[in-house]
């Protein structure tokens, strides 16, 4: 009599194809290099191409299959609208691609929330998209740009990340692109969102224990496809013995909208509401934030909104204003539809 061997004439099932990702290089400490391994802070930005910093990664091949190509090779300081234009146009025909699920782009600390805003706010996709830098060139001691890179590359990867928009991945922590801000100049904990991280990765697994509230890319109203110009939006900064004159400096460089960092809930020195209203009657829109990096500025306290015809940028800070303010002039001009797009993005 055959006694039956367990397991005998069953074949292991394939294990799944390993996701298909591109991971896109545009310069930035993470593709830096210092003259000794102590410099963390002084060294030479963006001399390292993308394929060179992969090639120091050799585990990522076991997470997906990655490809990757240089599009740009600067300190994101640098980054204009020209340059967020032609990213997200590449990104959006990247994810096009059957053969292509999700994109990761290697890129300076400095606008990196900046550039993940706009992109969250613009690619029209479900697909994953994560922007990744570091602190700490490759060449330094405890640089950070490896295993930053490489938990950008299993979020991307992951199903769990699909439908949450444009993510940022910085010392172990997953942050929606809408709520990330850079905090530090220096140290690797530098990155921080006021209502904390999605999530982690944990031990090599992105783990997410909340979701963005706020539209984005498949339910935002803008689309790069369509996208092939920004107004410009200039930011004041406001601090003690404010003075008008660089308001006007400003309102005279050709602005189509003022972002006010303003202090506190939004409040605005005496000395400069007039030039602030009269940029509104030459047709510059106001929009009335808080250089304090969280809370909401609350419409019609602090200042008359209504009468003046200025807008409040809600919880989001100056420069993530500025980006939105960009795409909402790229359609609606009333101050009713322009103060929509602050409390719903």
């Amino acid at each position: 009599m055959d006694v039956p061997v367990p397991g005998a004439g069953v074949t292991n099932p394939a294990a799944p194809p390993k996701a298909r990702i591109v991971v896109i290089g545009t310069g930035g400490t993470i593709a830096g290099r210092g003259a000794s391994p102590v410099n963390t802070s002084a060294y030479d930005c963006s001399v390292l191409s993308v394929d060179q910093i992969l090639g120091d990664l050799p585990t990522a091949a076991s997470v997906a299959d990655i490809s990757a190509e240089q599009l740009f090779q600067c300190g994101s300081e640098n980054f204009g609208n020209g340059q967020l234009l032609q990213l997200g146009k590449r990104i959006s025909s990247l994810l096009k691609r059957d053969d292509v699920d999700g994109v990761v782009v290697t890129h300076g600390t400095d606008t990196i929330d900046e550039t993940a805003y706009f992109l969250h706010l613009t690619l029209k996709s479900t697909k994953p998209v994560v922007v990744v830098g570091a602190m700490r060139p490759p060449s330094a001691l405890s640089s950070d740009g490896p295993l930053n890179l490489y938990n950008a590359i299993v979020v991307a990867a992951s199903q769990l990340a699909h439908g949450k928009g444009t993510l940022v991945v910085a010392n172990d922590e997953i942050h929606t692109a809408r709520d990330v801000v850079k905090t530090n100049t220096f140290k690797q904990e530098a990155f921080s969102s006021p209502y904390g991280p999605l999530g982690y990765i944990v031990e090599g697994k992105p783990v997410f224990y909340r979701l963005p509230a706020r539209r984005h890319t498949v339910q935002s109203e803008w689309s790069i496809d369509e996208i092939d110009a920004l107004p410009e939006v200039g930011i004041l900064y406001a601090h003690g013995g404010m003075n008008d004159a660089m308001v006007h400096a400003m309102l005279d460089s050709g602005v189509k909208a003022l972002i006010y960092a303003a202090t506190g809930n939004g409040n605005v020195a005496t000395s400069v509401v007039a030039s602030l209203v009269n940029a509104r009657l030459r047709g510059i829109h106001v929009v009335r934030g808080s250089r304090t990096g969280s809370g909401v500025v609350i419409r019609n306290a602090a200042q008359p909104d209504d009468r003046y015809d200025w807008l409040v940028t809600d919880d989001q800070v100056p420069h993530k204003a500025r980006i939105l303010m960009m795409l909402a002039l790229t359609g609606a001009h009333c101050t009713r539809k322009l103060q929509n797009a602050f409390l719903t993005y």
